[in-house]
């Protein structure tokens, strides 16, 4: 009598979010405020598969807030790109203690490329789209390698190619939640208010949007938010938040 055949062991290399999932999702969640959604996406399917990204910028209290105030030890990342203001990191600091934040992950670029592509710690200055992805997206990508889903802090109304902004995205496989997509700088402001919050000191001096500290300028008067960012570069995106269309060369 012959024996059983074995059962093969299969792989399962399925992406765990596709671009349907994320329609999906944006569907489910329309008119849900935010706090509402990302307690039920928390505390439900996304629980341990989930982490939060920061900048520690001028308007990142109020989602970590959101965060903490739903679960503390939820991972939160940070990618030191070693440019940043000394302002930020004495913020992230902060702001992170005052949370109660559990699991701040603080990722670096790694040194061995950095003396490979960046020795002079100058290339901001002729390649930032170079310098953002050796200190940035490469450190972000390692960073998020063991989750399935992850929450940005970006908002529409920050610049002009961000007011499609939707709330969920398909990146990389991964599920990308910006849950305040549609929120005003009022709404913002009056959360901070609510809350009592503490801004980010360079704020008061006119930087509306905060990055490394070379590539940073303050923000004139009736310009996007996002203006300081790259001033006199064709660049708007550090390269995290920019998607390939297919056969296009990836955009950093």
């Amino acid at each position: 009598m012959g024996e059983p055949a074995r059962a093969l062991d299969v792989m399962d290399v399925a992406p765990p979010f596709t671009t349907h999932d994320a329609a999906a999702m944006q569907i489910r969640f329309a008119g849900v405020a935010a706090p509402d959604m990302l307690r039920e996406l928390l505390t439900g399917e996304l629980a341990g598969r989930i982490a939060s990204v920061s900048s520690y910028g001028a308007e990142s209290a109020v989602l970590l807030h959101m965060v903490a105030s739903i679960d503390k030890d939820v991972p939160v990342i940070f990618t030191n790109t070693q440019k940043m203001f000394g302002e930020t990191l004495a913020y992230r600091d902060e702001l992170s203690e005052r949370l109660g934040l559990t699991d701040l992950r603080v990722f670096r670029p790694d040194p061995r490329v950095l003396g490979l592509k960046d020795a002079t710690g100058m290339r901001w200055s002729y390649d930032p789209d170079g310098c953002c992805e050796i200190r940035k997206v490469e450190p972000l990508r390692r960073a998020l390698a063991p989750f399935d889903a992850w929450i940005s802090g970006r908002k529409g109304f920050q610049a002009g190619t961000r007011t499609a902004l939707p709330r969920f995205e398909e990146d990389e496989g991964r599920l990308k939640i910006n849950p305040l997509a549609d929120w005003s700088k009022d709404q913002l402001d009056a959360y901070f208010a609510e809350h009592d919050l503490p801004r980010h000191p360079l704020e008061a001096q006119g930087y509306l949007s905060i990055g490394c500290a070379p590539c940073t300028s303050k923000v004139k008067p009736g310009e996007d938010p996002r203006a300081g960012r790259w001033r006199g570069w064709d660049k708007v995106e550090c390269g995290i938040h920019v998607s390939a269309l297919p056969g296009d060369d990836p955009v950093f």
